[in-house]
């Protein structure tokens, strides 16, 4: 579960942290219980930016089906 930090976040900076993670993992040399953490962390920020862009489609699709109806609108 992400915190409310967490839902404080811009999807710019999960993203750049989520960056951080993945090339911390891939460098290897942690530990088994840093490797879970920050696995864990990876998955929460992943949901941030989930969070973030499945938000952003919502907009772009409710902008594009106020811009249809308007123009059927016009049309009738």
């Amino acid at each position: 579960m992400t915190g409310k930090v967490d839902e404080a976040l811009s999807y710019e900076q999960a993203r750049d942290e989520l960056i951080e993670v993945v090339r911390r993992l891939e460098a290897g040399g942690t530990t088994l219980e840093e490797s879970l953490a920050l696995w864990e962390r990876g998955e929460e920020l992943a949901k941030v930016c989930r969070r973030w862009l499945e938000g952003a489609r919502a907009r772009l699709d409710a902008a594009l089906a106020e811009e249809e109806a308007e123009e059927e609108a016009d049309a009738d």
